[in-house]
């Protein structure tokens, strides 16, 4: 209401100021240009709810005007589209353009914000799936533990004070699987879907899985066959299923190379397929080594699974084939 009013005494300034221009005086003339340059910065700094009907309502009013003398009429209408009308739209878009600026930063700013969240988000389910690996795997070695201490217990051969120790042993092993299962489920989100691929599958039967599905792909395994350590074994399975998804996804029907290679000291994941509909990875660091993810957010979790273990990973597009690599230290089983 008070930008409209202030609107209305700037037009009205002009159209009184617009009458009898046949002899200006000098303070007249500084008046129009004060009033231009208020119009102005009243279109760029002062909004008005209904300003197109108040501009029309004032160059009305001129044109009313003419009808009581043409002259005068004229002249003030002509004065309020020049030095009111003109630079009160030049304000406007000034600030509707600036508006228009500052909802871009913003709305850039929150989409930005959002990739965060995914991203963070990501990392949170990989951890959690992690952890469940963790449960399975240590889960598993201290039910051996407490099965051993127990036939130890029940032996012939030993005396009171052996098999009051391996009592001992059998209640800490079983203090310490229900201590880590407590700690993993307050670790774990409740939203995290469960695994959908079996428990414990090999990487050759995840390969056949995806064949038997129609994927065409290269296997190649190279180096030595001993058995990894169970997080080192879950997190080379989890990147060859999730590269495996993404060539299903976004290069249907394109041969996928599947290649592992064993040292004593690391293990060496690539999976590579023709380039579809790839979108553009940003960049990141893991490890020390430059990594760019493109796709869904599954190798953002990769990137985080591989970090946790102190491997490198890297991810994109060169030489019109996606690759995903990851470096892994073996590690002791």
């Amino acid at each position: 209401m008070r930008n409209g009013a202030i609107l209305a005494a700037i037009a009205v300034g002009v159209l009184v100021n617009g009458l009898h221009l046949d002899h200006i005086p000098l303070w007249r003339q500084f008046l129009f240009g004060a009033l231009a340059v208020a119009g102005y910065l009243h279109g760029r700094h002062l909004p008005v709810r209904r300003d197109w009907p108040l501009m029309g309502g004032f160059l009305a009013a001129g044109l009313l005007s003419m009808a009581v003398d043409v002259e005068n009429g004229v002249g003030a209408v002509l004065a309020l589209i020049m030095f009111v009308t003109l630079p009160w739209l030049a304000g406007r878009f000034r600030r509707q353009q600036a508006e228009l600026v500052e909802t871009a930063r913003e709305r850039l700013v929150r989409m930005a914000r959002e990739q965060e969240l995914i991203a963070e988000r990501v990392r949170l389910q990989e951890r959690a799936r992690i952890a469940a690996d963790m449960h399975d795997s240590l889960g598993h070695e201290l039910a051996l533990i407490a099965l051993r201490a127990g036939a130890l217990e029940l032996a012939a051969d030993m005396d009171e004070h052996n098999r009051e120790a391996a009592s001992a042993l059998r209640a800490s092993a079983v203090t310490a699987t229900d201590r880590l299962r407590r700690t993993l489920a307050v670790l774990r989100p409740t939203d995290v879907a469960a695994p959908v691929e079996p428990a414990n599958e090999t990487l050759d039967a995840l390969v056949e899985r995806a064949r038997d599905a129609g994927m065409s792909i290269a296997y190649r395994c190279d180096g030595e066959d001993h058995p990894l350590p169970p997080l080192v074994d879950r997190a080379v399975h989890r990147m060859v299923q999730e590269a495996l998804t993404n060539a299903a996804r976004h290069a249907t029907g394109a041969e996928v190379e599947v290649r592992v290679g064993r040292t004593g000291e690391a293990v060496t994941v690539t999976v590579s397929n023709a380039v579809a509909e790839w979108p553009e990875p940003p960049e990141d660091g893991i490890g020390g080594a430059r990594a760019s993810v493109g796709g869904g957010n599954g190798l953002s979790g990769l990137q985080e699974r591989v970090r946790l273990l102190g491997g490198t990973f890297r991810a994109g597009a060169d030489d019109g084939r996606f690759t995903v690599t990851a470096s892994l230290p073996r590690g002791e089983v």
